[in-house]
C-alpha cells in the first residue's frame, strides 16, 4: 500500500507541477501535499484527494466523489477531502484547474487565520515564551515566519542567553504546525547540531 502512495504522490508531483514545488509528508495515516507549506491534497491508500474549496466541493458533490475517511480511536472521521477518480486524472486540464482552486483556498485560509493567530496558539509556545519573543522583537506568526527558526532563536538568546537547543525545535515546529518532537529526524540533527554549534562559538 505504502508503495501505491509514493506511486500516487510521484504522479501527483508530475501532473501538478505547475503549481510550484510540491513536497509531502506523513499526515494522518496517509501523506500531505503542500506547496510552500500551504496543504492542498491528500494521498491516502494510493488514491489523490483534493482540499474541499467552493469550487471543488461543487464539482466533486455534483460526481458523489469519495470523501477521505479517517480512523481514530475506533471512530470513522470524514475529512474535507474529495477523491480524484480515473475520469478527472485522464482531464489534466480540470485536475489542475481544481488543484489550483484548492491550493488557493487553502493559501487563503490560512493568511486569515495567521492574521488572528496569537504566538503563544502554535504548537510548542508557551505564554511566556511569546513574551520573550515580543521582547525581541517578533510579535506575531508572520513575523517569526518571516525569520524562521534559527534567526528567531538567536533573537531570543539576545533576551535570554539561557535558552537552549529544545527551544530552537520548539521555534522549528510552531513554524511547521507541529510538535517538536514530530520534527522529521534528518531537521531535528541537522538543528541540533547548527544549535550546539552555535552555543559553542558564542559561550562566556
Amino acid at each position: 500500500m505504502k508503495k501505491r502512495s509514493y506511486t500516487r504522490i510521484h504522479q501527483s508531483k508530475e501532473c501538478l507541477s505547475p503549481l510550484g514545488d510540491i513536497s509531502h509528508r506523513s499526515l494522518f495515516g496517509g501523506y500531505s501535499l503542500t506547496v510552500d507549506n500551504v496543504v492542498f491534497a491528500m494521498v491516502s491508500e494510493g488514491e489523490l484527494y483534493l482540499r474541499a474549496c467552493e469550487q471543488t466541493e461543487v464539482y466533486f458533490v455534483k460526481r458523489a466523489a469519495a470523501p477521505l475517511l479517517y480512523n481514530k480511536r475506533g471512530r470513522t472521521i470524514e475529512l474535507n477531502y474529495f477523491r480524484v477518480d480515473e475520469g478527472l486524472w485522464n482531464d489534466q486540464e480540470t485536475l489542475l484547474k481544481l488543484s489550483t482552486d484548492a491550493l488557493f483556498s487553502a493559501r487563503r485560509e490560512k493568511s486569515r487565520h495567521k492574521s488572528q493567530q496569537r504566538l503563544k496558539d502554535l504548537p510548542n509556545l508557551t505564554h511566556s515564551l511569546e513574551m520573550m519573543l515580543w521582547e525581541a522583537g517578533i510579535a506575531d506568526v508572520r513575523t517569526l515566519h518571516a525569520y524562521g527558526a534559527k534567526r528567531s532563536w538567536i533573537k531570543l538568546r539576545s533576551v535570554n542567553k539561557e535558552l537552549g537547543v529544545r527551544v530552537l525545535l520548539a521555534l522549528a515546529g510552531a513554524i511547521c504546525g507541529i510538535h517538536e518532537a514530530a520534527l522529521p529526524a534528518t531537521t531535528r540533527q541537522e538543528l541540533v547540531e547548527w544549535g550546539q554549534l552555535y552555543e559553542q562559538r558564542h559561550a562566556g
